[in-house]
Order: C-alpha cells, then structure tokens, then sequence
C-alpha cells in the first residue's frame, strides 16, 4: 500500500496497525521516502531465503572454513 506523508500523519494508529500485515510505503511529492513493515516478518522473509545456501554434502565446519579462507 501507498500512502501520502500527510495521510499517514492524519492516520498513524490506523497504518500502524496495518503494517502488521502488509507494508505501508509512504511518499512525498510523488516519491516514496519512507517505508513502514512489521519487523518479525522481514526476518521469517531473511530465514526463508536461506534454505538451501549450504549444499547438502558438506557440514557447517566445512562451510565456515571455505568462506573464511576466501576473505
């Protein structure tokens, strides 16, 4: 959803509230500046888009030390 500053500075309980279930993108002169999200939910997004990053036949030591050696 995209809102006006000012709609959201007339609304906040109404967006807060909102945000909990969808992101609210708040703009100024037609340019988004701002964008309200539910925090827990950007981490269950971070965690899903890790599934899968380490290949199934190697353990995490081995995956530790690969990446270290690469810095």
């Amino acid at each position: 959803m995209s809102i006006t500053a000012t709609e959201f500075k007339m609304n906040l309980g109404k967006y807060l509230t909102l945000a909990q279930t969808e992101d609210i993108y708040i703009t100024k002169n037609g340019k988004i500046v701002a964008k309200l999200t539910n925090p827990n939910q950007d981490r269950v997004n971070i965690a899903k888009s890790l599934f899968g990053v380490i290949p199934a036949d190697m353990t995490l030591e081995e995956v530790k030390e690969e990446r270290l050696g690469q810095i």
